[in-house]
């Protein structure tokens, strides 16, 4: 039996506002905009629709394949560091290319700039937190495995 280690996150109703530090929770939603409050608590407050807000769950990695969405960027930074906090965002240009490199390997280096480097490394510090990452242990049974015991079980009905 082999014993697989997921990461379960929602970054539903997770938001990150233009001109603002850090992330923030949707509480509900007005005729003009929307009620927010900063992850580890604070004060509400709206967010009118003329604001640049981006979801979390919009947001994605350039790779040299495909984009990668935030949520598997964070789980391989997650299982990477094997759930300790990443690199400081204040860290030098060359440290936070080494940490992304080192996490996500095939990032495309000319389209991602230091700058999404710090965000993503301050994002899932803010993340690890306040608790969000959940691990979730799930049991799957190896194909050779299964096989062999049907085959068994075959070899008893005869």
């Amino acid at each position: 039996m082999l014993l697989i280690q997921t990461l379960f996150m929602n970054l539903s109703g997770i938001i990150s506002i233009s001109g603002q530090s850090g992330l923030f929770k949707i509480i509900s939603q007005t005729k003009t905009g929307i009620i927010v409050e900063p992850l580890g608590g604070g004060r509400r407050f709206p967010v009118h629709g003329a604001q640049r807000v981006s979801s979390l769950e919009d947001i994605s990695i350039y790779t040299l394949e495909e984009d990668i969405p935030l949520a598997e960027v964070f789980d391989a930074i997650f299982k990477t560091l094997k759930g300790k906090e990443a690199i400081s965002p204040k860290s030098s240009a060359d440290e936070l290319r080494s940490f992304m490199e080192e996490c996500l390997p095939n990032y495309d280096e000319e389209r991602v700039y230091n700058s999404d480097i710090k965000k993503v490394a301050q994002w899932y510090n803010l993340l690890l937190s306040e608790g969000l990452f959940e691990q979730k242990e799930e049991k799957k049974k190896e194909k050779k495995a299964k096989k062999e015991d049907t085959q068994e079980e075959t070899a008893e009905d005869k």
